[in-house]
């Protein structure tokens, strides 16, 4: 979990999506819990333009909260809280965006590493603001 956040913050793309199984499945709920999808991403590959967008900001910042994790042999399942700050110029003036982000994750150990087999993405609610005023 703290890896995904700091391959985001550094755009490490490539090694951000190594955490993944080849045939992940990758789910964004923008509209919060109870609601459809907003994107169902299927395979590694899929997640690239998830990864690239981040590009516009001029930086990000993901601070994981709390997390729990249940182990089952070689499979798990786990939550992580997580705001996301992201940086970014509106009309010449420096804003903040902050994303206050619950996941819902499943995890296989491959070769001895753990990755995300799915991930689950609710935004929970967001803000926006004028960034030093």
């Amino acid at each position: 979990m703290d890896a995904y956040a700091h391959c985001a913050d550094r755009r490490e793309a490539e090694a951000q999506k190594a955490l993944f199984t080849e045939d992940t499945h990758f789910l964004v709920y923008m509209n919060g819990v109870g609601t459809e999808p907003t994107e169902d991403l299927n395979g590694r590959e899929a997640l690239t333009p998830v990864f690239a967008a981040l590009k516009q900001y001029e930086v990000t910042m993901h601070f994981n909260g709390q997390s729990t994790v249940t182990l089952d042999g070689d499979r798990a399942t786990g939550e992580a809280c997580c705001i996301a700050h992201h940086v970014f110029s509106s009309d010449g003036e420096p804003k903040i965006m902050l994303a206050y982000l619950r996941y819902l994750d499943s995890f296989v150990k491959k070769a001895g590493t753990w990755l995300f087999a799915e991930r689950n993405l609710y935004l929970e609610f967001s803000d926006t603001r004028t960034l030093g005023g």
